[in-house]
């Protein structure tokens, strides 16, 4: 499996037949009905022809391609069915998956002592590490997730071991091991022993991953450097992770401005600092390759300074809800022309599904749009925060792109661009509106328990586009039919 992935051909090309929908920009879905999308053995899409059917794309595509129908494996979407891009998850903590759901009244820095640092602590041991990850990864890949930015643990060789994972299970990754080597901040059973400690465990994670794919261009699963919050970091770990990142040309993920108490904690051990992303800033890790988790309380300065430096945004909903931290204002980020995209954040998120962080960025957007609060009117609402079915839609995949550095490789579905794609299906409800009034209700083919295929009814009459609202915000695994990465079929659910 690792020298099929290193040079990751495919046995034949593809085709894939059907209805197509990506995000064409911020508000806009696109429709491709009656359409084929060529893919070539190295995963990456060649050719897309519309008003196409099969034999169609076998006598001009593959002629034009020069590809011999023999040499071709055809994929066509059924009636209810779609393709639309892989989901990438821009903020996810392998090692809390087990927590999921787990937060009882807590909030963000009690929730870290009393459920978290003893998971993750306890993820030292490699089995229990595989057992986790391994879940982890076939469950976002269940849910669609093609790319996952992944924060691991602070211990090598289990971080090492989710990176193989995901790169055995074909998913695209980034992987960081979390660097905290504040003692202060920090439980006395999970922390790294000095900044020198921090910065060579950073560094054993990040070669072990360029060994197995030396060409970060072509890479598939590559290292994140990783200071999991200011609190967690000494001055000088930080100053040297940002050396590193720019000799290494590495991307940086942690978390800022998620929490009240959190803001508090910053201000009391960084008061040189003019705010939290000042912080990030003043020692060297504000750049085009951050991402930033949450971003939920930054002052206009803050923003405007995320935005200068062109760091992106990894806007966790779920979580912000379930932890009481805060409602993310995603519109001003965007005026900002700062980039964002979704991320689950499990376990603070209590579902690994990026279709169900999408949900609950609209849901989130519509609360800070609410004019009244115990009948009196909430100062500064403002209607235009409220987010959209497609706006909502693109951040889970070319917004999630954007800001993980892969917008040149994958999100939507373009030539050039990798199949990182899903086979979404919807329900359709047998019958038609002329059927016999008399027919007994009880008969088979009105049986929701014949096979599961979740929540989502579709009677015929809807357009495409109240489909695609259905599926959003009723839609679950249960809908993901097949996941492809790269053009490898990483996912498929087994019907029963």
């Amino acid at each position: 499996m690792e020298s099929a992935h290193r040079h990751h051909h495919h046995k034949k090309h593809q085709i894939f037949l059907g209805t197509f929908i990506h995000s064409a920009k911020l508000d806009a879905l696109q429709y491709m009905h009656d359409t084929a999308i060529c893919v070539d053995k190295a995963g990456k899409i060649v050719a897309i022809e519309q008003q196409c059917d099969l034999e169609s794309a076998k006598e001009t595509l593959c002629q034009k391609l020069a590809w011999s129908v023999h040499d071709v494996a055809v994929t066509a979407a059924k009636e209810g069915q779609f393709f639309f891009p892989g989901f990438i998850d821009t903020h996810i903590h392998a090692p809390q998956y087990p927590n999921a759901g787990i937060f009882g009244k807590s909030t963000l820095l009690d929730w870290l002592n009393r459920y978290t640092f003893p998971m993750e602590a306890s993820l030292a041991s490699l089995p229990r590490a595989r057992r986790v990850y391994g879940a982890c990864v076939r469950r976002t890949l269940a849910c669609g997730t093609t790319a996952a930015a992944y924060y691991a643990t602070l211990h090598v060789a289990p971080t090492n071991l989710l990176a193989d994972l995901c790169r055995a299970a074909g998913q695209r990754a980034l992987v960081g091991r979390v660097c905290m080597d504040n003692r202060d901040a920090s439980p006395a059973y999970y922390v790294d022993g000095s900044a020198d400690e921090s910065l060579a465990r950073a560094r054993a994670c990040v070669d072990h991953a360029r060994r197995a794919e030396p060409d970060p261009a072509t890479a598939l699963v590559a290292p994140v450097l990783t200071p999991r919050f200011a609190p967690s970091c000494s001055r000088d770990a930080m100053t040297r992770l940002a050396a590193l990142a720019r000799a290494e040309r590495l991307p940086v993920q942690t978390h800022v401005a998620e929490n009240a108490a959190e803001l508090a904690l910053v201000r009391e051990l960084f008061p040189e600092c003019d705010g939290y992303a000042d912080v990030y800033d003043r020692h060297g890790l504000l750049g085009p390759r951050t991402v930033l988790g949450h971003a939920v309380h930054l002052s206009d300065a803050e923003v405007a300074l995320v935005a200068a430096r062109g760091a992106g945004v990894a806007h966790c909903p779920c979580s912000n809800e379930a932890l009481t931290s805060g409602e993310c204002p995603v519109r001003r980020l965007l005026a900002a022309g700062v980039r964002v995209g979704l991320g689950t954040d499990v376990s603070g998120g209590y579902s690994a599904s990026v279709l169900a962080a999408a949900r609950h960025a609209v849901l989130v957007s519509n609360h800070r749009a609410m004019p009244l609060r115990d009948g009196k009117p909430v100062p500064g609402v403002d209607d235009r925060d409220r987010l959209s079915v497609d706006e909502v839609l693109h951040l889970a995949t070319r917004g999630g792109a954007a800001v993980l550095g892969l917008a040149e490789r994958a999100g939507a579905f373009e030539v050039g661009l990798e199949w990182d794609a899903q086979l979404v299906g919807l329900r359709l409800v047998p019958g038609g509106d002329d059927d016999d009034d008399d027919k007994d209700l009880c008969d088979s083919q009105y049986d929701y328990d014949d096979v599961d295929d979740g929540n989502v009814d579709i009677f015929g009459w809807e357009s495409w586009e109240d489909r695609v609202a259905k599926w959003l915000y009723t839609g679950d695994d249960r809908n993901v039919k097949k996941v492809w990465v790269r053009g490898r079929l990483v996912h498929e659910r087994k019907s029963r």
